[in-house]
């Protein structure tokens, strides 16, 4: 037997996504699907009419799920067709349904169909924990609404905010996220029973030209497997954009993800906001004291990974050929796959972080002090002129004061700009209040009615529609 550590080995299954997706693009589970397909088209076939016994359809029903991998492999050596591989494999187990598999059909019946319902399925695996990313960060917000903290814009000091209101607009990514997958959830189309160019001709042969018993079939399939709509029009396979618009949806999800992880990792760098770290956890292999955040660099790397896919399944979509060219397969085989694995991965991520994520109100406190008399100039100035000051001389004192205080900073030592403002002759109407105008509180705006509006109106009423998908775990692996 083959060691496992002489093969290569997807750290996306050894090392990131869940064992539910990991189930879901599994081979047993496609061949699984391949066969439910082929029963239920020949089910059909049955109903409208062919002579197909139900206890060939029997048969195959009873032998769905024993799948022998290395039979079929041995087949697909020989034939170099993977479809026609599995069909000669179930057949040795079922003789007597043999002659009636896949009639009528072309490969892509049901490679094409049981992508579509590993799409979905992903969908509704990613969507589950997407809705427990936001009941956790929702919660985050509403706790930190009203923590004042230092607002950086071109990453550069700027007006206060607060924490539970930075975290709305990682909330705010993930709630457009959410609408933009339900979307293509919704209007995702099975390729349905379409024959080997789309044009249904084996099944008008097959039912001697009867057109309405064609689009029955087509129909009835369809059905059978949870989709309201097939495609219209098909070449041999459904169309490949039908992939980019899905994958839109994971790269969307990623870039979400990348926002929120790079402003974590930016929050550590200053020590007032971490993920989790874990008590025997090691930061680095040569310097024990470091706290490095790895979860959002795994959740940014991963995600770059996600976001390259979308270019991918783009060049996949404009390169059909005609009515369908094989050039798509091997590049769907892993791009789809891939995509829904690493986006699974980085939500698992981004699901323990949020749960997890640590607040140094100290530290948040103290850093926007060392900004804040700065950020409050106008306020200084406006309020010493309501005391009775002239205007330019208010406005002359303070640019004063700030160039001795940056001056001072730049040197390395701390702000003195509240103290040279206190002892300034000019604004020395404003003895006493100082302290006052400077509360950190008064510079953040509606930032905590922003917080609770926008849980109210957008958060918690997809929270109570989806209280049945809260609790999901997030299994960090490594």
């Amino acid at each position: 037997m083959t060691d496992p550590s002489n093969t290569w080995r997807s750290p996306l299954s050894e090392r990131y996504a869940s064992p539910a997706m990991l189930a879901n693009f599994s081979e047993r589970t496609k061949i699984t699907r391949w066969r439910r397909l082929w029963i239920e088209l020949a089910r059909n076939e049955r109903e409208l009419g062919l002579s197909i016994t139900q206890e060939q359809i029997a048969e195959l029903e009873a032998h769905v799920d024993e799948i022998d991998i290395a039979a079929a492999a041995r087949y697909e050596r020989e034939l170099r067709h993977d479809v026609m591989a599995q069909i000669h494999a179930w057949g040795d187990l079922c003789p007597s349904a043999r002659p009636i598999v896949h009639l009528g059909a072309t490969s892509c019946f049901v490679t094409d169909n049981a992508d579509l319902l590993a799409i979905r399925e992903g969908l509704d695996l990613v969507r589950a924990k997407l809705v427990n990313v936001i009941a956790a960060l929702a919660k985050f917000a509403r706790e930190y609404k009203s923590l004042p903290t230092l607002g950086w814009t071109h990453l550069q000091p700027a007006q206060a905010t607060t924490v539970g209101k930075r975290a709305t607009l990682w909330l705010q990514d993930l709630v457009h996220d959410l609408e933009d997958l339900d979307h293509a959830r919704a209007t995702l189309r099975f390729r349905g029973v379409k024959g080997t160019t789309g044009t249904q001709a084996s099944f008008l042969e097959l039912f001697d030209g009867d057109h309405g018993k064609v689009r029955e079939l087509d129909a009835r399939v369809t059905r059978a497997f949870g989709f309201e709509r097939s495609f219209g029009v098909t070449g041999q396979t459904y169309p490949r954009q039908a992939d980019f618009r899905v994958l839109q949806v994971l790269s969307s999800v990623a870039q979400s993800a990348h926002k929120f992880a790079v402003d974590l990792r930016l929050l550590a760098s200053r020590k007032e906001l971490e993920e989790p770290f874990e008590s025997k956890q090691i930061g680095s292999s040569a310097m024990p004291w470091k706290r490095n955040p790895m979860r959002s660099e795994r959740i940014c790397s991963l995600a770059r990974y996600v976001i390259a896919g979308l270019d991918n399944a783009a060049h996949t979509a404009a390169n059909q050929w005609l009515e369908r060219t094989l050039d798509d397969s091997a590049n769907r085989r892993l791009v789809i796959a891939e995509s829904f694995l690493a986006t699974d991965a980085i939500l698992i991520l981004q699901l323990d972080v949020a749960r997890g994520l640590v607040v140094r109100p100290h530290v948040i406190a103290k850093n926007l002090a060392a900004e804040l008399p700065f950020l409050a100039s106008e306020h200084v100035m406006m309020a010493a002129v309501k005391a009775g000051a002239d205007r330019q001389d208010v406005h002359e004192s303070i640019r004063r004061a700030s160039r001795t205080a940056s001056e001072a900073i730049l040197a390395g030592g701390e702000n003195p700009l509240r103290s040279l403002l206190a002892l300034d002759p000019v604004l020395g109407r404003l003895a006493g209040h100082l302290d006052d105008i400077l509360d950190p509180a008064r510079f953040v705006g509606r930032a905590p009615e922003q917080v609770e509006e926008f849980l109210a109106a957008e958060v918690d009423p997809i929270l109570e529609r989806n209280a049945y998908l809260l609790g999901e775990k997030a299994e960090v692996r490594v």
